[in-house]
């Protein structure tokens, strides 16, 4: 009985979490479309709000599909009362579950993540602090990046 539910919840799972991949692909296409700065400049508007509604409502919802259900426990801290928000050990997919309950704040991610067909332009929407692995300033790069985006007094997603 165990095998035959496998057999039947499997396929509806992975169909289910293409179709919700898809989506957050359009969304982010949508959200970046056009986008003024290329990334230099904060979403604003209509395309910071879609981010962050579509895309955590997705992720949310994929997780679900995938049995996961999360309870959250307390509040997430405000953007001007945590511009950075820290998840550690940071080693699996589950970093999803906490960008999705936090409303898909930016990421520190490898220049290299931003070429992947799909889950490139979905990680280019949430406005990442990219690290490049060749640039032997990388790491200072980077604190400084996270330091100008934390004293910006909202204008920039909470950084994770």
């Amino acid at each position: 009985q165990i095998v035959l539910q496998g057999i039947i919840l499997l396929p509806l799972r992975l169909i289910s979490i293409t179709f919700i991949l898809l989506l957050a692909w359009l969304s982010a296409s949508i959200a970046t479309l056009r986008q003024p700065g290329r990334g230099f400049l904060p979403l604003e508007g209509w395309r910071r709000r879609m981010v962050q509604t579509t895309l955590s409502g997705l992720t949310r919802t994929a997780y679900f599909v995938m049995g996961f259900h999360v309870k959250v426990k307390g509040k997430v801290a405000s953007l001007l009362e945590a511009p950075i928000l820290v998840a550690a050990p940071h080693s699996s997919f589950f970093d999803g579950i906490v960008c999705a309950l936090t409303g898909m704040p930016s990421i520190v991610s490898r220049a290299e993540n931003l070429s992947t067909p799909v889950f490139g332009t979905i990680l280019r929407s949430l406005q990442p602090v990219v690290v490049s692995r060749q640039d032997h300033d990388s790491r200072k790069n980077t604190v400084a990046e996270i330091t100008r985006r934390a004293l910006s007094r909202g204008q920039w997603p909470q950084v994770i």
